[in-house]
């Protein structure tokens, strides 16, 4: 009989019934803060990430500033004892350590130096690493027209250290561009009457026949000969001056002795022109100084006046003394200096009227003497002029201070007052120009 699989009869599940959890709703409410603790420091640490990467590419991008270089201190005191103008520069060209001087002269402003050309020769030392030395004229200042010649030498003293050296040569190549002037005048001034004597001496020669040309040429050599002597002493009296140390045999002057010496060796030019002197003013002042020179001065100043004065006209000489000062003043009733050339008349060889100085047999060099005799004396020289009006020089010298007065001779001279002549009246004598008559 035939019997079929009985299929498998499932058994029943049993349900497995779990207790009762009485902190459920508390673990739950852990579990969510901790969810949201957990968000909150995610959401800080990438703006914390977010910010440091910021600050780190910012920190690549910017070059961290470098200490300025330390000069050493042998340098420094070297610089210290250096008349010239000295600048310490870093690589970027910045100024380290300046001294005074750099300052002064312009080189250095707002901690960078000034001058193109300088900059230019401070790169080429930086390129080939060479000393750079030349001689530059600048600018004095940011504005105006005046300029500086500078000895600039540029080189590299350390480690990112290169110095810069800036000598004044103004002063010097001033003198010697009047050094140089002087030779081309001197040369000038001689070659005139050398000149005239050789040609007056052909005309002699070809004249033998002629006693009346022979008198007249031979005048004219004697004439030119006075002016080249003249000339050539004046030229070495001026170059003595000029030597430092002119004044050697310094004693205590009696000026009213000085003014009656002058008056005494120019007395005979004056009389060829029919000229007279007045002399006035104080008595009794004296001064320190060289009484030789004191006396060229004043005879130069009374020749000059006499040269370019009318004839017939009278030269006063006053003396006063006034804030510490001794005052000798020199008035002609000449043709008067104009106001643009006053500040020339004591340049050497300078001519207010050239042809007339020649005329007059004039050197151009008066004047100049008397300026550096003043100032060896401490003193200076001023004019007082004007055109048609004649004109006041006066040389103004220290008093003599701690010395007793000269007693005054009893028959001393008036006070001086120039006499009028026809038209506006000369100034007085010791007049200034602050206290010259108006025009």
């Amino acid at each position: 009989m035939n019997t079929a699989a009985a299929a498998p009869v499932p058994r029943p599940r049993r349900s497995r019934a779990r207790p009762p959890r009485p902190y459920a709703g508390a673990v739950e409410g852990l579990n969510g803060l901790g969810a949201l603790l957990a968000g909150v420091l995610g959401l800080l640490t990438g703006i914390g990430a977010t910010l440091a990467f910021r600050f780190s590419e910012r920190a690549q991008r910017t070059v961290p500033e470098r200490p300025a270089p330390e000069v050493d201190d042998g340098v420094v005191r070297t610089l210290a004892v250096l008349r010239s103008a000295a600048v310490v520069l870093d690589d970027d060209d910045r100024v380290v350590r300046a001294s005074p001087p750099a300052f002064a002269l312009g080189v250095v402003r707002d901690g960078m130096v000034v001058h193109a050309a300088v900059r230019e020769l401070i790169a080429d030392v930086r390129r080939t690493g060479l000393i750079r030395d030349e001689e530059l004229e600048l600018p004095r200042g940011p504005v105006g027209p005046g300029t500086v010649m500078l000895q600039v030498r540029v080189a590299q003293v350390g480690p990112g250290l290169l110095l810069v050296l800036a000598e004044d040569r103004t002063q010097a190549r001033r003198l010697e561009a009047i050094r140089r002037d002087f030779v081309v005048n001197v040369s000038h001034e001689l070659k005139t009457p050398v000149g005239a004597l050789s040609l007056l001496a052909e005309t002699v020669q070809d004249a033998a026949d002629d006693p009346e040309a022979v008198r007249r040429f031979a005048g004219r050599m004697v004439a030119e000969a006075h002016r080249l002597s003249e000339l050539v002493h004046e030229i070495l009296e001026l170059s003595r001056l000029q030597v430092a140390g002119a004044l050697k045999d310094i004693a205590v002057v009696d000026v009213d002795a000085v003014v009656s010496e002058s008056v005494d060796r120019a007395r005979t030019g004056a009389a060829a022109k029919e000229m007279a002197f007045q002399v006035g003013g104080e008595q009794g002042t004296r001064v320190f100084g060289d009484p030789t020179m004191l006396v060229q001065a004043v005879r130069n100043l009374l020749d000059n006046a006499v040269r370019y004065s009318p004839a017939g006209t009278t030269v006063g000489v006053g003396v006063r003394t006034r804030d510490g000062l001794v005052e000798i003043a020199v008035v002609d009733q000449g043709v008067g200096i104009s106001p643009e050339e006053q500040d020339r008349v004591f340049e050497r060889f300078y001519r207010v009227d050239p042809a007339r100085s020649r005329e007059t047999g004039g050197t151009g060099l008066g004047l100049s003497i008397v300026k550096h005799v003043a100032a060896d004396h401490g003193g200076d020289v001023q004019v007082w002029s004007q055109p048609g009006r004649g004109s006041t020089f006066t040389l103004r010298l220290p008093v003599a201070v701690g010395q007793p007065p000269v007693a005054a001779p009893d028959d001393r001279p008036q006070p001086l007052v120039v006499p009028d002549r026809p038209g506006p009246a000369a100034p007085r004598a010791g007049a200034s120009p602050d206290t010259a008559p108006e025009a």
